[in-house]
């Protein structure tokens, strides 16, 4: 690796620290209590916390859900659930969906910029890492769309698996986004409705009925391309 690179790797670095080195400054209460609320988990503490920001708390509210996305904890359906309790079921899947695919943005971003030439290294060793990098270039939108699609599924772990293969940057985006909405549809309104005690389950059955149609759909669509790429290579094999 060029020095040059290695000096925009720590500059990077050290511009995460500034910024958290900032805020404290700010705010010195701010990273101590922002961490015991994400140590606790409460939704509806979560909830009433955003709501202290008054006219400001979507902003608050969009922002944080990126903030934990990025870093990946504690689990995303504490923030969709609490968005759902302070700005309704329909614009707080929107928002957090929203935010949520800024945050695993952020998150591939940063990892891909660390950590993929390291990567890339492991994968030029290995034929079956270089077959499976190679099927994520062509093949990952649809497998990341699947994955996303799928509710509670640990989110950093999609977002290491996207930076270090060779997805696309608007592929990765693009599924994350359009994925997001069933699974933090499902998430939300499962964690909204226990905590409003609500009954009538029409709502959840929809989402579930859709998600499973998404997941099916898609899942169908990758195995047809994926037959077709194989009988392509196939052929062009016999014709070499």
């Amino acid at each position: 690796m060029h020095l040059s690179m290695r000096m925009v790797k720590i500059i990077a670095a050290l511009g995460v620290v500034a910024v958290v080195g900032i805020i404290h400054l700010m705010d010195p209460t701010f990273w101590p209590h922002l961490g015991a609320l994400l140590a606790r988990g409460d939704i509806q503490e979560t909830a009433a916390y955003i709501k202290t920001f008054g006219p400001w708390a979507v902003v608050f509210a969009f922002l944080l859900t990126l903030f934990v996305n990025a870093i990946g904890f504690p689990p995303a359906i504490i923030f969709s659930t609490a968005c759902t309790l302070i700005f309704g079921i329909i614009p707080g899947i929107i928002l957090a969906c929203t935010a949520e695919t800024v945050g695993v943005t952020i998150s591939f971003l940063l990892l891909r910029f660390f950590l993929r030439d390291a990567a890339e290294n492991v994968i030029r060793k290995h034929k079956t890492l270089a077959n499976i990098d190679k099927y994520s270039g062509q093949r990952g939108f649809v497998v990341m769309l699947i994955a996303r699609m799928v509710p509670y599924f640990p989110s950093i772990m999609l977002n290491a698996l996207g930076a270090l293969s060779a997805m696309s940057l608007r592929d990765y985006v693009v599924a994350s986004f359009i994925g997001k909405f069933p699974s933090t549809g499902i998430e939300a309104i499962i964690g909204h409705d226990t905590i409003t005690r609500q009954e009538d389950p029409t709502r959840l059955v929809v989402v579930i009925i859709v998600a499973i149609l998404l997941i099916v759909g898609a899942w169908w669509y990758e195995r047809r391309a994926a037959h077709a790429m194989e009988a392509n290579e196939d052929k062009e094999s016999e014709n070499v």
